[in-house]
């Protein structure tokens, strides 16, 4: 197939119409205001990562990724392991999602960065791409996967699927054949070749399993896989997600598919950029508890609370999102592991009211063991959110009856760290920072921020990936 002029391309299928922007998007196209945000994105993920190699989960990873890739061009990073490419990417992924602190696209609910970023830093080292051409290649593949994203309005949580990995992958695919050098005829089939590929189930949510944490660097490593397979002629299918049994249909079932919106995927294109609408995460648990975390602490400070004034709470949140934080009850107000803490509002709701904050620390074993933190979750049920701004915004509320009949309340109707109410970069350069120092000395994380936001003049991503790996630059 030839590529496309501008007059042909509303007849197309959506996965053509996403790989002739892509194909055609130069960085002179890209707002100075987006690639900075992008640049700062990717700094928030470069530190996430580096604190997740702290942690049991990430030497696990590490062990697996090392025992099937060792001996590789890629380096790990964090650990300096030589990888293959591919589960470098894997690895890298994982490692950015580790600690669910990462960034999130409020209207496609989906953690973008940390599928298309470990794809696109994988194949920029691999081509020997300049900062530069990586970064248009990111932004490229995050507003494809935004868009997508936000086009199940918020249906893929209700039916078990994790919008990161299903969507994920469509992302990192566009951004990785960018960089290989696809023409926008192979772009396009790539992304049918990953329709196949896409993945991601919410079972963890029954016990805290770790698999959620694989399904970004699932998504980045299957569409490396994806882009080789195109770049040589392998057929794939053209109604990727329009199809009888494209994406929406098969993932959303019928009824969801119907209320899908697919005008979302290709609206605003080269117009609007969806990565100034990505929220960076003030707190290191799933963005739908965030709201009500925050209003607990703001009631805390307000009325000086201690857990002996409480007698019940209850936090209103948006129905859509009560599955994934609220249910099942005993293991939301009983965390048997980190993950069922980041993935609770009984417990955000019981940190935030008993020691004014939501952090790392409160995810520690005694701190979501403690009795104190477990006698209040107990006291922390739901209801759904009669105001909910859901998936705008990620809205939240908390009621508070005490022991002599008060009721305070307190409603975050945007939540921190959203479009309207974002993280400012110096926030974020200060969030990177004492995530990175977590796993690196001071003076490296710092020559690291340095490289990572003069991305853009940058001959090559190989100095970074040497710094994020531990070595010399």
């Amino acid at each position: 197939m030839k590529d496309l002029t501008d007059t042909d391309l509303a007849t197309q299928p959506i996965a053509r119409q996403l790989a002739h922007f892509a194909a055609a998007l130069t960085h002179k196209d890209i707002p100075d205001a987006v690639t900075d945000r992008a640049r700062h994105l990717m700094l928030d993920a470069w530190g996430i990562a580096l604190a997740s190699t702290q942690y049991d989960f990430g030497h696990r990873m590490h062990a697996a990724m090392s025992e099937l890739g060792a001996g590789g061009t890629r380096r790990a990073v964090g650990f300096g392991t030589a990888l293959m490419p591919r589960d470098a990417a894997m690895l890298n992924g994982f490692l950015i999602h580790g600690l669910d602190y990462d960034d999130t696209h409020t209207g496609g609910v989906i953690h973008a960065t940390a599928s298309v970023l470990p794809a696109a830093f994988t194949m920029a080292a691999e081509v020997g791409a300049t900062g530069r051409e990586m970064q248009t290649a990111y932004v490229a593949g995050m507003e494809v996967a935004t868009r997508l994203g936000a086009v199940a309005r918020g249906g893929f949580h209700q039916v078990g699927f994790h919008p990161t990995g299903i969507i994920g992958i469509f992302g990192a695919t566009v951004a990785a054949g960018r960089l290989r050098g696809l023409t926008e005829a192979q772009l396009a089939a790539a992304q049918g070749i990953a329709l196949s590929m896409a993945s991601g189930s919410l079972e963890f949510l029954s016990d805290g399993a770790w698999t959620k944490r694989a399904h970004p660097g699932w998504a980045a490593q299957a569409a490396i896989t994806a882009v080789t397979m195109a770049r040589h002629g392998y057929v794939a299918p053209k109604a990727v997600y329009e199809g009888r049994f494209g994406l929406f249909n098969a993932y959303l079932g019928e009824g969801r598919a119907a209320r899908a919106d697919l005008g979302l995927a290709t609206a605003g294109l080269g117009e609007v950029w969806e990565v100034m609408n990505v929220a960076v995460k003030p707190m290191p648990a799933c963005h739908f508890t965030h709201a009500v975390a925050d209003a607990a602490v703001a009631l805390r400070a307000e009325h000086g609370l201690t857990p002996e004034d409480i007698a019940e709470v209850t936090a209103l949140i948006p129905e859509e999102v009560v599955k994934t934080v609220c249910e099942p009850v005993a293991t939301k107000q009983k965390p048997q592991n980190s993950y069922d803490a980041q993935f609770s509002v009984p417990y955000a709701v019981a940190s935030g009211l008993l020691r004014g904050h939501f952090g790392l620390a409160d995810l520690d074993p005694d701190a979501f063991t403690a009795p104190d933190a477990l006698a209040l979750c107990a006291k922390v049920s739901y209801a759904h959110d009669p105001n909910s701004r859901f998936p705008k915004y990620y809205s939240g509320e908390v009621i508070v009856r005490t022991t002599d009949g008060r009721e305070l309340r307190h409603r975050e109707d945007v939540n921190r760290g959203a479009s309207d109410r974002p993280l400012t970069n110096d926030e974020i350069v200060a969030k990177f920072t004492e995530n990175a120092c977590m796993a690196t000395p001071p003076a490296r994380a710092e020559r690291l921020r340095a490289a990572l936001l003069g991305l853009a003049e940058a001959p090559d991503v190989l100095g970074i990936e040497r710094l994020l790996a531990g070595q010399a630059a």
